[in-house]
């Protein structure tokens, strides 16, 4: 696996991040954070879009990673990064695994507006639910790793990029497998994967699970990194925009490419928001048509090409 160019890249460049961070300042640490939090799930909306599949409700399994961990949190007093990290997971996964059995049977609009209709559903229970905390939400203790308390947010930083790093590098591997390299088979023609023996709808299925998973791990550690969760900024139709958002400006070419997409989101959102308060959604509305029309493959196509050129 890990002989694999594409995770090579990942390990070492993962670990140089870890090192460069140590004398980072507290905001930047910060940017990495949120923007590799937000990679998971996009990593997962990746396969999806890989099967011509794209989902506009996948907030709702970021979502249910995040209030898992409030609630863990809250009601169980459980601190531990990795106990909330696999019960926002376990929970999300087994909603998408029960949810993939009623969309892996719709393509098209019909997938993309379901998954919206799903989101809103929890977004309206959570809104009018006081003991989850309503439109206020909840506020997360700092968590903590093995039993110790970090002073600072660095090793909750080194935590995440660890997860992200295994996490890209496992879809790296699934996806080169014969049941992931099913992806762009099911997107060309789905009549032809059947006659090969292979079931469409649960290599669907199988793919919808894995992005609901690293949605909900997504939603955890963004709500761990934040120490805040409401129903605003986790769960309503604005955060899945923004999961495709970034999804687009990433594009499919690697898994590599979520991370980067997701860090130039941060950077672009809160230096847009700091020169113009009253106008950052133009300027990012703006790079997004920017990226269509000059980029229709993401900035991991600019990535590649300059990659070509000096080779």
């Amino acid at each position: 696996m890990l002989k694999d160019t594409t995770s090579k890249a990942v390990l070492f460049g993962g670990l140089a991040l870890i090192a460069l961070a140590f004398f980072a300042p507290n905001w930047i640490v910060n940017q990495f954070m949120f923007g590799f939090s937000r990679a998971l799930a996009i990593l997962g909306l990746l396969v999806l879009w890989r099967t011509g599949l794209v989902s506009f409700g996948h907030a709702f399994y970021f979502g249910l990673g995040a209030y898992t961990v409030a609630v863990l949190d809250i009601q169980l007093g459980v601190t531990d990064v990795f106990l909330r990290l696999i019960g926002g997971c376990v929970i999300a996964g087994f909603a998408g695994f029960l949810l993939g059995f009623i969309l892996r049977n719709y393509r098209d609009i019909f997938f993309a507006m379901l998954n919206t209709a799903v989101s809103m559903v929890l977004y309206g229970i959570i809104v009018k639910t006081e003991a989850l905390g309503s439109t206020d939400g909840f506020a997360i203790s700092l968590p903590t790793i093995f039993g110790v308390a970090p002073e600072t947010k660095y090793p909750l930083f080194v935590v995440i990029t660890l997860i992200a790093m295994t996490s890209a590098i496992l879809v790296n591997f699934y996806l080169k497998t014969t049941v992931g390299q099913l992806t762009t088979a099911i997107r060309d023609n789905e009549i032809r994967v059947e006659y090969l023996g292979f079931s469409v709808a649960r290599a669907i299925h199988l793919k919808y699970t894995l992005s609901a998973v690293l949605a909900g791990g997504a939603g955890a550690l963004m709500a761990m990194s934040l120490g805040q969760v409401d129903p605003d900024s986790m769960i309503n139709w604005t955060v899945s925009g923004e999961l495709v958002f970034v999804t687009i400006l990433s594009g499919p070419g690697n898994v590599i490419a979520p991370f980067i997409g997701s860090l130039v989101f941060e950077v672009l959102r809160t230096y847009a928001f700091e020169l113009a308060p009253q106008a950052w959604q133009l300027i990012v509305g703006a790079t997004f048509l920017t990226i269509i029309f000059f980029l229709p493959g993401g900035i991991w196509s600019l990535i590649a090409k300059l990659g070509r050129k000096n080779s």
